[in-house]
């Protein structure tokens, strides 16, 4: 039970971060340091389904000349390799933990076994191993991994545990989209950095509000690459892996790119915008045609700004750079239809469960020393509640299909709400921005709530059975308690 002491702690806290809130919002973030893209964009190495993964210390080049300080899941890899697998191929991969504290890997966007989804309880201690084997079932896409302990994901994903999946289908390969050297993963990430180059996490309170970000952009694991590129299409398979920064995409010369893919694979038909905005957790699967660009022409891929949150959005900056080095003739055109999508009517849902957001409740202090220091426990909440891993929050019926609102209506920061175990479609959003962007089109499992802004989704459970867990991926809300668990029996 919380003492009178531990009330007056709370209170104080709540008035020094409100206080905070009251600068300038950029206060709240660090302000992004552009470098000078002479680095070779890096892909990360591919491997089947069939492998080992070992958490541990080690190093990397983060940037040019310099060794930082890392987590990685290879040695001298902040990422690890890109998995690339065919739908009905059967998954195996031994965890190693070389840590010093518990983690586990989550196959964030798969739906596999409850015992194999990386439940924040099920975790491998240091120095012990875990077999992942599952078979992956779902249709081609972008999908990844990375750890999902209570209390530790925010750290861990942050100092470099997490790669890619790419899944391929047959109905994905008919339509010849680019592929070899003109199909590029890009993960894009935010880092801190010490002055020795190793990687800093260690949050503040109003971190842990606001979600932690950091000054230097990398993508795939290095900060500000370049690519160069010949003069036709190219297919770029993107992930915000960042632990709470939202990007709104685009490409410096203002020009036009497709929306082709989103979390759960292709839409129906691409859908050529000129921005996108990504949010932690999300993928999209984008088309960019170099074909009319004259040989030495620079360009960039950057972040524009937004609207409609107080804590980002503000600062345009660049993230790759791109420069046309050769010129070729291709003859590819994009498909007029990509997929056809089985739409999940509204009116076949037998129930509909909201999941309110709520933000800064007093629930006592506490020293949370994985979270890098003294902060305040239970700041982000659904339903009023924390996570308890004692506590089943919602009990779902295997094969029922469900519509669960997502309702940030009255909150003040972002939260892009991510389940577990299912992959559903987006019916409508209210409030806030409305309507929904060209990447919310098709099958998702994180989908972004701004401020004011109330969504409404569609999902069946099917007969995946076993406790699974919803949550924000801003992962230090995350971490703060901003998860809540269900049961699908």
């Amino acid at each position: 039970m919380k003492t009178t002491y531990g009330l007056i702690l709370s209170a104080f806290a709540l008035i020094i971060s409100f206080s905070s809130c009251s600068s300038d919002p950029l206060d709240l973030v660090t302000t992004v340091t552009e470098g000078d893209f002479t680095i070779a964009l890096p892909s990360p190495p591919t491997t089947n389904g069939q492998m080992n993964l070992t958490a541990q210390f080690t190093t990397q080049n983060i940037f040019k000349g310099k060794s930082s300080k890392v987590l990685g899941y290879q040695s001298g890899s902040i990422l690890g390799p890109t998995i690339v697998v065919n739908t009905g191929d059967v998954m195996s991969v031994n965890l190693q933990n070389n840590l010093t504290e518990p983690t586990n890997i989550h196959w964030h966007g798969l739906i596999v076994p409850a015992n194999m989804d990386g439940h924040p309880e099920d975790v491998v201690q240091p120095g012990a191993s875990f077999d992942y084997k599952f078979k992956v079932i779902q249709r081609g896409g972008l999908y990844w991994y990375h750890p999902h302990p209570d209390g530790y994901t925010a750290k861990q994903a942050f100092m470099g545990l997490a790669g890619a999946v790419i899944v391929r289908d047959a109905e994905e390969e008919k339509l010849n989209l680019p592929s070899g050297e003109f199909e590029v993963p890009l993960v894009i990430q935010d880092k801190r950095i010490n002055t020795d180059y190793s990687l800093d996490y260690t949050p503040t309170m109003n971190d842990v509000m606001t979600g932690y970000m950091g000054q230097y952009i990398t993508v795939n694991g290095v900060h500000a690459p370049y690519k160069g590129v010949k003069t036709t299409t190219y297919r770029f398979r993107v992930l915000n892996g960042s632990n709470s920064r939202i990007y709104n995409l685009g490409f410096s010369n203002g020009a036009s790119f497709k929306v082709i893919g989103s979390d759960g694979g292709l839409l129906e038909t691409a859908e050529a915008v000129s921005t996108l905005l990504l949010a932690p957790g999300e993928r999209a699967d984008i088309l960019m045609d170099f074909s009319s660009y004259n040989i030495g022409t620079e360009l960039f891929l950057m972040n524009n700004s937004f609207t409609g949150t107080s804590t980002q959005g503000k600062q345009k900056f660049n993230i790759l750079k791109f420069v046309v080095e050769t010129k070729i003739t291709t003859n590819f055109v994009t498909p007029l239809a990509l997929s056809t999508l089985d739409k999940i009517a509204a009116n076949s849902a037998s129930k509909t469960r909201t999941f309110r957001i709520s933000e800064m409740s007093m629930s006592g202090m506490s020293n949370m020393g994985n979270m890098g220091g003294m902060t305040m426990t239970g700041m982000h909440q659904i339903n009023n509640k924390v996570y308890d891993k004692n506590r089943i929050d919602e009990v779902v019926a295997a094969g029922s299909t469900e519509i669960w609102v997502f309702d940030n209506s009255t909150g003040a920061e972002p939260h892009p709400m991510h389940v577990h175990g299912v992959q559903f479609q987006v019916l409508d959003r209210t409030g806030g921005r409305g309507g929904l962007i060209a990447s919310e089109k098709g099958w998702k499992d994180t989908i972004l709530l701004l401020p004011g802004e109330k969504v409404r989704v569609i999902m069946t459970f099917n007969n995946n059975k076993g406790l699974f867990v919803l949550h924000c991926h801003n992962l230090e809300h995350e971490d703060d308690g901003m998860m809540l668990q269900f049961e699908v029996q």
